[in-house]
Formats: structure tokens, C-alpha cells, sequence
């Protein structure tokens, strides 16, 4: 029997035979290396096919951040009672770290540093992930807004979220070069905790506690 909820995990699961075939290929070759077609191929699906599930060939690398995509305004809506949405943000950003989840760029798997170069360094991919980082920004937003009751044309929200958004991409790409350089994730982890402190601490307190 063929109901919704097959058909549902054929499509997730073509969409990441397309997506595993295409980071392989980027892997070994390159990104700007690999042509759409050489994907589709390896993925064995036509093109048309391919670009249902991917509307551009950065999409295919920025899937693998989907599962985070909101994650932000998801920790600020979750947070404990009585628990202000920065240090939220700061204690799962913390738990991340502590899990070398990839996502904090702390994670020293060889195929994961590799994938991080790809995005970091492929000038369309990371622009792609900035259009993507705009929706954090924007759930975030929306969260913190609900949080506090402020009206829609408060600014402030917006600014906090633009900020948070910035501070973690900035840790993670930070994070994935030190392991880029050869270190491990244990010795690099104590340093990424002290940096995300001293950004979360900038966040609450303004860059003035920075010395700027």
C-alpha cells in the first residue's frame, strides 16, 4: 500500500542519494569541477529530476544544514522557565560544542572538515548559506519578538537575531580552521568554549565589552 507517508521517505530518500553523490563528487573534485550532469548520473536520475529536489547546484552542499534550520528560535521557544533567551542560546551553544556536533565546526571527522572547506571556501556556496542563515535570523527574530511581546516594528528583535546568527557562523568557520590546521577537536575544544563565552558575553553586554 502506497499512502502519503511512503511516498514521503522515497522522496527524502532520493533527495539524499542525490545529495551523498553529489558531495562526493565535490570531495574529490572540486565543486566548481563537477558539472550538474556528472551528478545526475551518479545519482542516476535525469536532470529535471535533480533540479526538483535542488533548485541550484549550492543547494545540494547547504542541504546538510537543513536539519538546523531554525534551531535558534527553536532553543529561545524551548528555553527553561525563567530563562533569558541568550543564555539559552549560550548553554545549547555550549552543549554543541561539548558534542563536537559539526555544526560548531568543532569536529574533527576528515569527510566533515572537508565538507566545511567546501562551504567555507566555494564563494557561491557561501553566499547560498548566507540566504540561507537569512531565515534563522528571521524565526529567530520572530521568537525573541514573541518572547517579549514587542510589536512588529521593534527593531530590536531583528538586531539581537542578525547578531546570534553572525556570532555562531563566525565561531564555527573559526573552529573548522583550527582544525583545518591540523589540530584536533579535544585540544581545540577548551579555546572554541572560551570564544563562544566571550561572544555571548559581547551579545549581552555590546561590543563595549570588547574594548571597542
Amino acid at each position: 500500500m502506497s499512502g502519503p507517508g511512503l511516498r514521503q521517505r522515497k522522496r527524502e530518500r532520493t533527495r539524499e542519494t542525490i545529495s551523498d553523490a553529489a558531495i562526493g563528487l565535490f570531495l574529490v573534485h572540486g565543486f566548481d569541477s563537477v558539472t550538474v550532469a556528472q551528478i545526475a548520473a551518479a545519482a542516476e536520475v535525469s536532470k529535471p529530476t535533480l533540479f526538483r529536489y535542488f533548485p541550484t547546484k549550492e543547494d545540494l552542499l547547504i542541504h546538510r544544514f537543513a536539519d538546523h534550520q531554525g534551531e535558534a528560535a527553536r532553543v529561545v521557544q524551548a528555553r527553561r522557565n525563567g530563562e533569558a533567551p541568550l543564555d539559552a542560546l549560550h548553554r545549547h551553544y555550549r552543549e554543541r560544542l561539548a558534542q563536537h556536533d559539526p555544526i560548531t565546526g568543532l569536529c574533527d571527522d576528515a569527510e566533515v572538515l572537508a565538507f566545511h572547506g567546501l562551504v567555507f571556501t566555494t564563494p557561491t556556496v557561501a553566499a547560498r548559506l548566507a540566504e540561507f542563515s537569512a531565515a534563522d535570523v528571521d524565526a529567530l527574530a520572530a521568537a525573541l519578538r514573541d518572547g517579549v511581546g514587542t510589536t512588529a516594528d521593534d527593531l530590536r528583535p531583528r538586531l539581537v537575531a542578525a547578531q546570534v546568527i553572525t556570532a555562531q557562523h563566525v565561531l564555527a568557520r573559526e573552529n573548522w580552521a583550527k582544525l583545518a590546521g591540523g589540530r584536533t577537536a579535544d585540544e581545540v575544544h577548551p579555546q572554541a568554549a572560551a570564544d563562544a563565552d566571550m561572544a555571548f558575553t559581547a551579545l549581552r553586554q555590546g561590543v563595549g565589552s570588547l574594548g571597542f
